[in-house]
């Protein structure tokens, strides 16, 4: 880099960039109001079949039928809705691991700004704990070592230099020791993290399995429905029954044909699949999708930031040949816990925070061992 580049960004520089590439932002999916998730529960086949047997029951004066019917129907939707609106969430949750701000060179000055001006070309600071505001090459570094969990799965930390060939640092990852300085190439959607985040954006549901075998079945039923009404209405016409009178049996023999808990049973079935599985600390999102896992014997899924959060606790210590459980044995000396736990340490600590789980900033293995330190 040359001694300008050094200086950072200028205000003119910074103002042009920032309307070319747009602010340093994960875009979110339009939100769809929850009264367009309700109504989508209803978009179905089989529900479609049920609403008709709704409407004739009513018509032809079988009151309790009819309201039986309404009642699975929006019992059914509301099901289906409950576990859909939480699906929304996801992206609000991805959008929480972009860094609320950054210290950077401008005009050869050292500012701390919202993360979202950032552009690129602008000139960043790391330190250890800061986490990567934007996708960046690195240009300084001394110790530099990432936390890059997020988007690769291992725990392991990963050393960068400004020499090596892969000294590109990412939006959303940690510095866990070191410091250094990096050069922004990539904001927004256009960052490993924007990749993610649009790859959310264009994922389609699919019909599971089952489905796709009531959408087979309710067409089955569709053409049994008009088949019964026909064939009862025909036969009574060529006996010279009444029109009106064999037209309305017909449609009670098609009413009667239609499994009317069919629906219920299925959700109500997926629903307490649903709740065996939060009993086993999984949470399923979307009901359908319990009918799939029930074909599933083995899940292959990255642990580190997928599983759990990189986040280690002290449990017990070895010792002479003996382990001593950290909560239950108080018998350490405190001094040699502090050589031990906290002189030899290298994390950093962020005073103006409330709690120490924010306050601890480097290795996750530095962090555990100065919070067993004071358990």
């Amino acid at each position: 880099m040359s001694a300008k580049e050094y200086r950072g960004l200028s205000t003119n520089e910074i103002e042009d960039r920032l309307k070319e590439y747009g602010l340093n932002e994960l875009q979110s999916k339009k939100k769809v109001s929850p009264i367009k998730i309700f109504l989508s529960q209803f978009n179905d086949l089989i529900i479609w079949i049920l609403m008709v047997a709704t409407v004739i029951s009513g018509f032809m004066g079988d009151k309790a039928d009819a309201i039986t019917i309404l009642i699975i129907i929006v019992m059914n939707g509301i099901l289906g809705f409950v576990q859909e609106y939480k699906t929304e969430k996801s992206l609000e949750q991805l959008k929480k691991l972009s860094s609320p701000t950054a210290k950077v060179i401008r005009d050869g000055k050292i500012e701390v700004i919202n993360s979202i001006y950032l552009v690129p070309g602008d000139l960043v600071i790391l330190e250890s704990g800061d986490r990567i505001p934007a996708d960046s090459i690195l240009v300084e570094g001394n110790n530099l070592m990432m936390d890059e969990s997020l988007l690769t799965g291992e725990s392991v930390g990963v050393h960068k230099n400004p020499e090596d060939s892969d000294n590109n640092i990412y939006m959303g990852t940690i510095v866990l020791t070191g410091r250094g300085k990096a050069k922004v190439y990539g904001t927004g959607m256009n960052t490993e993290m924007g990749r993610i985040a649009h790859m959310l954006h264009s994922i389609e549901d699919e019909p599971s399995p089952l489905k796709e075998r009531l959408n087979s079945l309710g067409k089955v039923l569709v053409v049994l429905c008009l088949t019964i009404c026909a064939v009862v209405t025909f036969l009574g016409i060529y006996r010279g029954e009444n029109v009106y009178d064999m037209f309305l049996s017909g449609v009670s023999l098609a009413v009667a044909a239609i499994p009317e808990g069919l629906s219920a049973i299925v959700t109500v079935a997926l629903a307490l699949g649903v709740s065996r599985m939060l009993k086993r600390n999984a949470l399923v999102r979307k009901l359908p999708a319990v009918e799939t896992l029930g074909c599933t014997s083995v899940i292959c899924s990255d642990k580190t930031g997928t599983l759990t959060e990189n986040r280690m606790t002290v449990t017990a210590l070895l010792h002479n040949g003996k382990i001593h459980d950290i909560d239950e044995d108080k018998s350490f000396d405190n001094d040699i816990l502090k050589k031990i736990f906290v002189y030899c340490n290298d994390c950093n600590y962020n005073y103006s925070s409330n709690s120490m789980e924010k306050a601890l900033m480097g290795d996750p293995t530095e962090t555990a061992l100065i919070k067993g330190f004071f358990k």
